[in-house]
């Protein structure tokens, strides 16, 4: 495989200003080096605060980095600017699905225009066309093509899922980021969801880079972890080599948690 993205010395620094009786508090991320292949799922994990979530946001270019770069395809985009032609091609390129599906989406705007939307603004595609892909994606995760009349009230947690799974792939994108996608699902529904991802990475060729709490989805899907602590990465590797042998103390103690809530048969 070859890598699709790569990430060279990703920095952010941020500061809030100093407030009565409170010093003011500094979070560096970084400096972030990464590759991601095509096709490949790198699962990035960590305790709270340790830049999991700011990490995503820099990727898909919702926020600004101080210092970095981002290869798309070899292709070389510099993560400081937020907006600029290039940009927007590079979020064509990397698209985010975010944790709550029904906060992403207008109530008052049906799902046909929902997912028209990035269509509209990113392409020059006549409204007919526009709604014949719409469909085929409807179709792609699993929705009825009638869907494109709905509005958020009228679905379930799961269809509104696979609506934000729909958007993020409508500009057909070489990487998708997704910040805990399955957590405010139930675990039917979070099963039918990680199982639509996989068969849509392996159709489309998607590499997957996501944030989850929940090393039982980890190790069904991840082919990578990345340990995340205050900001840097101390540990990544192949999943099965992080689950067995850890080498951090933050991975041991993460590891040592999951392996307390399963049965250990299923460890083997």
């Amino acid at each position: 495989m070859t890598d699709v993205m790569q990430v060279k010395g990703l920095l952010f620094r941020h500061s809030d200003e100093k407030r009565w009786l409170k010093r003011p508090e500094l979070f560096r991320l970084g400096p972030i080096d990464l590759n991601v292949q095509r096709g490949e799922t790198i699962a990035i994990i960590g305790e709270n605060r340790a830049g999991k979530s700011l990490l995503a946001k820099l990727l898909v270019g919702a926020l600004a980095a101080d210092e970095g770069e981002i290869f798309l395809n070899n292709e070389k985009y510099n993560a400081r600017y937020k907006s600029s032609a290039k940009t927007q091609s590079r979020t064509h390129d990397i698209r985010m699905i975010f944790q709550h599906s029904s906060e992403a989406m207008n109530p008052a705007i049906p799902v046909g225009r929902i997912l028209d939307e990035p269509l509209r603004l990113n392409t020059r595609l006549p409204e007919s066309k526009r709604k014949a892909i719409i469909e085929e994606t409807l179709a792609k995760v699993g929705l009825l093509r009638e869907h494109y009349y709905y509005y958020r009230h009228m679905l379930s947690d799961g269809q509104q899922q696979r609506v934000a799974l729909a958007r993020s792939i409508m500009l057909q994108p070489k990487v998708l980021v997704a910040d805990e996608p399955f957590a405010a699902l139930d675990p039917s529904i979070r099963s039918q969801t990680v199982n639509l991802i996989l068969k849509l990475q392996k159709e489309m060729g998607l590499a997957f880079v996501f944030i989850s709490h929940n090393l039982g989805i980890v190790r069904h899907i991840a082919d990578k972890i990345v340990v995340m602590e205050n900001g840097e990465i101390v540990e990544t590797g192949k999943t099965e080599t992080i689950f067995r042998w850890p080498q951090h103390e933050l991975t041991k103690k993460l590891i040592m948690a999951y392996q307390s809530l399963v049965p250990q048969q299923t460890l083997r």
